[in-house]
């Protein structure tokens, strides 16, 4: 095993670079539906916008999970940092649909470029509890979105403009492309460990149990990122603090996270998903059938389900697929966010003739759309909104039934695979 002196600094560089990404998660969540009326672009386009970040990412991870044992873990991390930047000054200065697309598929490429390059090092730096330290690094993703929420709900709450907002993340983004500068990295465990390139691309193509993984990601992708992503547009005419949702469902996401070494030692990767998928459920019900203080309740429940996906879908396939490699991690993460990248396409479409078929028979939607706030036209677009929210959570509540069904499949074949190694033993 190869020594990493500075695997403590490495690993804060790492955090500090995985708050960026979440942060342009968390304040584009926010500023979603002002941009919508800013710029008037209608669910279907603020979909396409933000879902270009999900198809970036996509693209970014896969690519940088190929290049990531030719070019070293370093470089891939100097690229994302001039991605974070160029993606925080375009959409600062966006004056519309196209300029809006091009900022946020540079700041997809630059998380996803994150992404491919610290999940290896992390498994890389902490092999001795893989799952634990991805569970940490991952803290940081609903930990910026908290941050990010909370920076725009009392930013507009004193006038200041959404630009300045997004301004913001280029402190942390300066940070860690300064501190990756000045630190020696590891050459990742794959190559650390002698097994060849060949190798890791056979245990990738050639391995059942990964494309079983690679399918499930689709699903626990959705289920966290869409809803997070979309939660304010969904719920704002149902909750006046939609936005608070994401906050408090976040904020529960951080502090499971932070308790990841007990849940994790206690119930295995496996039976943890299982939970995870019966709470994410129960909390999808709920956000979907429920107005007032219980739309709290659901969030909670919500974030409890959904906070050890991610991680713990990454930390499986690291221990029990070891050979897979850089390449397994990232292709895992990349069709994650592809998933959630078409979903969002699809649901935005989906979101919009909801609300038109709710809509008077032959209205224009412009005319609702532009409508003063408070005359007839705007509170019968408030009224199909209202109900159009809950419909598209309803529809996604099907994604973690599935889930649970696979996970508990997925339980026992462990279990029976470890009986296997014992007996052969």
């Amino acid at each position: 095993m190869q020594t990493t002196p500075q695997r403590n600094q490495l690993f804060v560089a790492s955090c500090l670079a995985l708050l960026v990404t979440s942060l342009s998660f968390g304040i584009r969540a926010g500023i979603l539906g002002r941009l919508g009326v800013q710029f008037e672009l209608n669910a279907t386009q603020l979909a396409t916008i933000a879902g270009t970040a999900f198809w970036g990412f996509p693209v970014a991870v896969v690519l940088g999970g190929i290049a990531v044992d030719i070019i070293g873990m370093k470089k891939l991390l100097h690229i994302a940092f001039l991605f974070h930047l160029l993606g925080i000054v375009l959409t600062i200065f966006a004056g519309g649909y196209w300029s809006l697309f091009i900022s946020t598929l540079c700041i997809g490429i630059a998380n996803g470029t994150v992404e491919a390059a610290c999940n290896p090092l992390v498994a890389t730096i902490y092999p001795e509890n893989k799952t634990t330290r991805l569970n940490y690094f991952h803290l940081w993703f609903p930990g910026g979105i908290v941050i990010g929420t909370l920076i725009v709900f009392f930013l507009d709450k004193v006038g200041v403009g959404w630009q300045i907002q997004v301004g913001l993340m280029a402190i942390p983004t300066i940070l860690y492309g300064y501190l990756f500068s000045k630190l020696d990295f590891p050459v990742t465990e794959r190559v650390a460990s002698g097994v060849s390139t060949k190798e890791m691309y056979k245990a990738v193509f050639f391995t059942p149990l990964f494309w079983v993984m690679f399918i499930l990601m689709f699903g626990t992708a959705i289920t966290e990122l869409f809803t997070g992503q979309w939660i304010d547009i969904l719920l704002k005419n149902v909750s006046d603090n939609a936005i608070l949702l994401l906050t408090i469902e976040t904020g529960v996401m951080v502090l499971g996270r932070a308790f990841a070494k007990p849940v994790i030692k206690q119930f295995s990767p496996q039976g943890v998903l299982i939970i995870s998928s019966i709470l994410a459920a129960v909390g999808l019900y709920l956000l979907g059938h429920s107005t007032g203080n219980t739309l709290f309740a659901g969030a909670i429940v919500f974030g409890m389900g959904v906070c050890y996906f991610w991680p713990t879908m990454l930390g499986f396939v690291s221990e029990n697929l070891p050979r897979t490699g850089a390449v397994g991690m990232n292709f895992l993460g990349g069709a994650g966010m592809f998933a959630v990248s078409v979903y969002m396409f699809f649901m935005g479409g989906y979101y919009d003739r909801l609300i038109a078929a709710k809509l008077p028979a032959g209205a224009d939607i412009k005319v609702y759309t532009n409508a003063a706030s408070g005359t007839e036209f705007a509170n019968v677009l408030n009224e199909a909104k209202k109900a159009a929210g809950p419909e598209i959570i309803n529809f996604t509540l099907v994604i973690p039934i599935f889930l649970t069904v696979a996970f508990i499949g997925l339980y026992f074949y462990m279990k029976g695979r470890k009986k296997e190694v014992l007996t052969a033993v």
